[in-house]
């Protein structure tokens, strides 16, 4: 493994800023890619085991994902957690961003993001520990991914208030940059059936409140519900958003209950700008081929819901301003159960 790339000097005001010129490209879904190319996934760790038994497969989907465009690529941690590994999780923290930082390495300002999850089964919100224990492990796993140089990090498929107010706490407390995004159930509510919008105002009132807030692991073609109802909670907060291609049938074979091309995926992308995301993506079942759609759809870049511009001649994007050396980001290249995997 080469030398990782440096750590970007990327904070809460940089990334805002960012925002504000245009969206921003996360990458692809790691867990279910791996698992179509045969790594091993099997629960409870699920992508973390690939981390530790076949990291340059890891390496490999990181690389395919920043070739294909993406700007933000996810760290393989939505597993690698003290109490599913115990003693081990800090060190595998830090092997699985060593691998995302060696990937964006291979373009300038891509930023490499600590993927932070359910401490439980993503789908069982029956199962979230008590509020001390949530406090206690998140602080635990935010920590780490911290400490292992994570420029943001992203909060992914919660389904109680409860605890994406506990992840969120913990998360905002290292100082870095956070995403914090939900998944919900088909009319809008989170699995706990608790409402979108009050959990997600819940977050804004923290001391130090995510920079955006968003939905994830949902059906792609019915993501734009759940995001309306998270835009109409949170005016004018940035929002995230990358959907699933819909129930497992055969992950070892790539086949999902709701397989979207990749330029459908693009044009739904290109929806949820207009509705205020400022990073969108793709979660289970959505491949490299899907970010290269988007990338390319976003050619002209959207500047703010419902306006475009051509990209800066010459320069990559937001290269004159101080926020984009602070927080950079490099040229783009064209180009009911969810998912067993239970990670992106």
């Amino acid at each position: 493994m080469s030398v990782p790339g440096p750590r970007l000097h990327c904070t809460p005001a940089t990334l805002r800023t960012r925002f504000s010129e245009r969206p921003l490209l996360l990458d692809a879904a790691l867990g279910t890619e791996l698992s179509r190319r045969g790594a091993p996934a099997s629960p409870p760790l699920w992508s973390a085991r690939a981390v530790l038994e076949r990291p340059d497969l890891v390496l490999a989907v990181h690389r395919e994902n920043a070739a294909a465009g993406a700007e933000i690529l996810t760290a393989g941690t939505f597993r690698t957690q003290p109490n599913l590994l115990g003693g081990a999780a800090r060190d595998s923290t830090r092997r699985a961003v060593a691998l995302a930082r060696e990937a964006a390495a291979a373009r300038p300002g891509i930023l490499v993001a600590g993927s932070v999850a359910p401490v439980e089964d993503c789908w069982r919100p029956d199962l979230v520990p008590a509020d001390a224990e949530l406090a206690r492990l998140h602080a635990l796993h935010a920590g780490a991914l911290a400490e292992a140089g994570v420029d943001v990090l992203l909060l992914e498929t919660f389904g109680t208030a409860r605890e994406w107010l506990a992840a969120a706490r913990a998360a905002t407390a290292t100082g870095l940059p956070v995403v914090a995004c939900a998944t919900t159930r088909e009319y809008g509510t989170l699995l706990s059936g608790e409402p979108l919008g009050d959990a997600a105002r819940a977050l804004l009132d923290l001391p130090s409140p995510p920079v955006a807030l968003g939905v994830n692991c949902v059906p792609a073609r019915r993501l734009g519900a759940s995001l309306a109802l998270l835009a109409a909670a949170a005016p004018g907060v940035p929002l995230a958003a990358y959907g699933n291609t819909g129930l497992p049938v055969d992950e070892a074979l790539g086949a999902f209950a709701e397989p979207i091309a990749p330029v459908d995926y693009a044009e739904l992308a290109l929806s949820w700008i207009t509705m205020g995301a400022r990073v969108v993506g793709g979660c289970c079942g959505t491949r490299a081929e899907h970010i290269a759609a988007l990338a390319a759809a976003l050619v002209p870049r959207t500047t703010s819901p419902g306006r475009t511009t051509p990209p800066p001649t010459g320069s990559s994007p937001g290269s004159s301003s101080p926020s984009a050396r602070a927080c950079p980001s490099g040229p783009r290249r064209a180009g009911t159960r969810p998912p067993s995997s239970s990670t992106r």
